[in-house]
């Protein structure tokens, strides 16, 4: 049987500040504009911005609340072998990838997504930020996952 590596996960609170600096003032501004182009008879343009700003501020409370694991579903451990990733839940599920998994790393090296099949056949994925493990683990469970890419 192949070793199963096990890196427990944690809330990134350095990437919640840096998600709150982008996001804050973007969905801030686009609502002001938004609004100033509505009442200044351009009510297309001002739906347009008004709709850009709800949707930012929907993925900016997603990815924050990811961040700080506050749902449920919030990953908090991942386990990797050479035959298959488990994904530990807040909630104490276990999402066990079997089939097609696939590792997406990204150019700066701050953050990594895993997705495949699930033992049931729903697909999967995840992404998990560097804050999220311990300085060592960062490195290793990249290199862990290298076997998927």
């Amino acid at each position: 049987m192949a070793k199963e590596h096990v890196y427990p996960l944690k809330p990134d609170k350095k990437g919640v500040v840096w998600d709150l600096l982008l996001y804050v003032p973007t969905v801030f501004a686009l609502a002001l504009i938004g609004i100033k182009l509505w009442y200044s008879g351009k009510e297309v343009w001002g739906y347009l911005l008004e709709f850009l700003a709800t949707f930012f501020f929907l993925v900016g409370a997603n990815r924050v609340s990811a961040r700080l694991q506050l749902s449920s579903k919030s990953p908090v451990e991942l386990r990797v072998s050479k035959n298959h990733v488990v994904v530990g839940l807040k909630n104490g599920e276990k999402i066990d990838l079997v089939k097609e998994v696939k590792f997406y790393s990204d150019y700066a090296g701050k953050s990594f997504g895993v997705s495949g099949v699930d033992g049931m056949g729903v697909k999967r994925q995840y992404v998990f930020h560097k804050g999220q493990f311990e300085d060592d683990s960062y490195k290793e469970v990249r290199s862990a996952l290298r076997v998927y890419a």
